[in-house]
Parts: structure tokens; C-alpha cells; sequence
């Protein structure tokens, strides 16, 4: 299994979210450990994994070290990360959101 690159999405969220100096390792950490090596998300291409991405970028305030957490988290039980950044309920709701101006 090959890890998935990260989508146009993923890549402008991450952009926005880490500091310059740090989005070379957020982006390999994104590819390499939350992507289709997760447990039932082995066919998943880089879209289909948005959800799971920005969940993990979502938690980690941008910060190597929470997005590290989010992505044991997802190791774990990756329903439990989803429910934790608020994507959960709504299948969806990650595509509303954007690192500046989240509300939540």
C-alpha cells in the first residue's frame, strides 16, 4: 500500500494552520501516519481522507505535538477523532472548515 499525498484541501488548510518551518513535518506526518494505513481506510484516496486530515489538523491547534496526539488518537479509534474535532455527526463538516475563523 502506497501512502496517499495530501489533497489541494488538505494542503491550503495545513498551509494556513502551521508555521512555515513546520509544514514540511506536518505534511509527512499527515501522509506516513493518517492517511490509508488507518484501520478500514486502506483503499482511501487523498479526498476520501480529507475528513480524517483535518480532524487531526483541527485538534492540533497547529502544533507538530498535537497533531502527533490527534494522529494517535486516530491510530486508536479513529471515530474518537473525528467526535473530538466536531466531525462526527455531520459527514460533511469538514469541509466547512477553515483553520482562521472557526467558531469552535
Amino acid at each position: 500500500m502506497n501512502p496517499q499525498p495530501i489533497s489541494p484541501s488538505t494542503r491550503l488548510r495545513l498551509d494556513i494552520l502551521f508555521a512555515p518551518a513546520d509544514r514540511a513535518e506536518a505534511e509527512r506526518l499527515l501522509v506516513n501516519q493518517c492517511g490509508n494505513n488507518l484501520p478500514f481506510l486502506d483503499k482511501s484516496d487523498e479526498h476520501q481522507l480529507e475528513r480524517f486530515r483535518f480532524a487531526a489538523m483541527k485538534l492540533s491547534q497547529g502544533q507538530l505535538d498535537g497533531l502527533r496526539r490527534a494522529i494517535a488518537l486516530a491510530k486508536t479509534d479513529w471515530r474518537d477523532l473525528l467526535m473530538a474535532a466536531g466531525f462526527g455527526e455531520d459527514i460533511s463538516a469538514h469541509e466547512r472548515w477553515w483553520p482562521m475563523g472557526d467558531a469552535e
